[in-house]
């Protein structure tokens, strides 16, 4: 199956493209910027090698769902979607931290647990939990945003000592952040999920916040099927989950987690198409409605025709 792997569009108005992980940004004009979700996964902050088929999609879509379903709380970057995988919005200056928030002793919170340590980006984790045991209350557990490579994990003291977002910036990213993360749990609960951790990225624009890029997506986040998690951990049993965790798990599996020295394992189709199963899977989960597949047949001609065709109406 086809999938976006690489982009390079000239669009009206285009002043810069930033390729990322996942996104290609592109920048129109002053104020405007056109997000393009391609079907490239990372895990361990290394880009694989394959696309998924129809991930992008399913990330795009899923964020713009979610961004319209908690403008309430904090106003966001998204003016419009369209194309299935693109999302045009506006121009902010990123935050360099990405503000991660865990409800669970899961993924990397039990990696550094399971190691000993008892403290998180500064916060204090308690004794006697398990894998996947419910924190108390949620931590917020930061991270400083890589350029390139591995995001740092990094302590609310040291963001502030470090003059990386001033004060009164960060008491509102850390209050937006808990409300963001609660709603969120509100909507995965009413369908039967778990939100177990997730990351929000912020930018300000003109003195405001805004919410950027996407939220409570399978790349930001990790869900739980609720029914049977309480079972499963008094059991001592893994937890079915949906999320990106198992693309790691697979790669670890094989001897990789990104460190020099490891070669790539190559993805065979039948893996690639099973992630594309699990990411509309987890679409089709989390929203309670149908995942419709987008045409295939000539990705980016359609991109670049609908993007075009928006910038021109809206010019």
């Amino acid at each position: 199956m086809n999938s976006i792997y690489t982009t390079d569009f000239q669009f009206k108005g285009q002043t810069s493209v930033y390729h990322g992980k996942v996104r290609d940004v592109y920048s129109i004009g002053e104020d405007l910027l056109v997000m393009v979700a391609s079907d490239r996964i990372s895990a361990f902050d290394v880009i694989l090698k394959r696309g998924i088929p129809f991930k992008g999609q399913v990330l795009n879509q899923l964020a713009s769902s979610f961004l319209d379903q908690t403008s309430d709380i904090v106003p966001n970057w998204k003016i419009a979607s369209p194309d299935p995988n693109v999302t045009v919005g506006h121009k902010c200056d990123a935050f360099r931290v990405e503000m991660v928030i865990r409800g669970y002793l899961t993924g990397h919170a039990w990696r550094t647990y399971k190691s000993g340590k008892r403290t998180l980006c500064g916060v204090t984790m308690p004794e006697g939990m398990k894998e996947h045991d419910r924190f108390p209350e949620p931590i917020i557990t930061p991270a400083t945003k890589a350029e390139e490579g591995h995001d740092e994990d990094i302590s609310r003291e040291e963001i502030l000592a470090q003059g990386i977002v001033a004060e009164e910036y960060y008491v509102q990213l850390e209050d937006y952040t808990r409300k963001l993360f609660a709603r969120g749990t509100e909507i995965a609960a009413k369908n039967g999920l778990i939100l177990v951790d997730t990351k929000y990225e912020f930018g300000v624009k003109d003195g405001k916040v805004y919410l950027i890029d996407e939220i409570h997506t399978p790349d930001s986040s990790r869900y739980f099927y609720a029914d049977g998690y309480e079972e499963r951990q008094a059991n001592g049993e893994a937890q079915k989950q949906l999320s990106k965790e198992f693309v790691r798990e697979w790669l670890m599996a094989n001897d990789f987690m990104g460190q020099d020295g490891q070669t790539q394992p190559i993805m065979d189709d039948a893996f690639v198409d099973s992630v594309s199963d699990r990411y509309i899977e987890l679409f089709e989960k989390v929203t309670g409605s149908s995942f419709e597949k987008a045409d295939q047949s000539q990705l980016l001609t359609r991109v670049k025709n609908n993007v075009d065709a928006w910038l021109e109406a809206n010019s």
